[in-house]
């Protein structure tokens, strides 16, 4: 048994991190250090992609932020700078990956909420 094996085998989930799925509408909590400061970030938007893989497990959340522009931030689900992770809506969507919304602007970017 190597040290990945055995450091997978430790992992436990966040309790601060509840079950995503590609689609969700969720506000990430982060950890930022500025200097000798850290505060909490609050970044919001979709997720566009769930990576599962033991302790390299991440997630992709895409937002629309000022100008049209889009943003897009990977995080680590296993990592000490996720405060929490709070899902605001489901949506129904038929992917894994949501990389069309990329070339998506406006209402055509909308994904129909799912209400479970």
């Amino acid at each position: 048994m190597n040290l990945v094996e055995s450091l997978e085998r430790q992992l436990q989930p966040n309790p601060a991190i509840p079950e995503l799925r590609p689609g969700d509408t969720v506000k990430v909590h982060v950890r930022i250090v500025e200097g000798g400061r850290e505060r909490v970030q609050p970044f919001q938007g979709t997720i566009i992609r769930l990576r599962k893989g033991g302790a390299n497990a991440n997630f992709t959340v895409r937002r629309i932020a000022s100008n049209g522009i889009g943003v897009e931030r990977t995080f680590l689900l296993h990592s000490p700078r996720l405060e929490k992770v709070e899902v605001l809506r489901h949506a129904k969507v038929r992917r894994a990956q949501l990389y069309f919304l990329r070339n998506r602007r406006g209402k055509a970017a909308r994904l129909k909420e799912d209400r479970r």
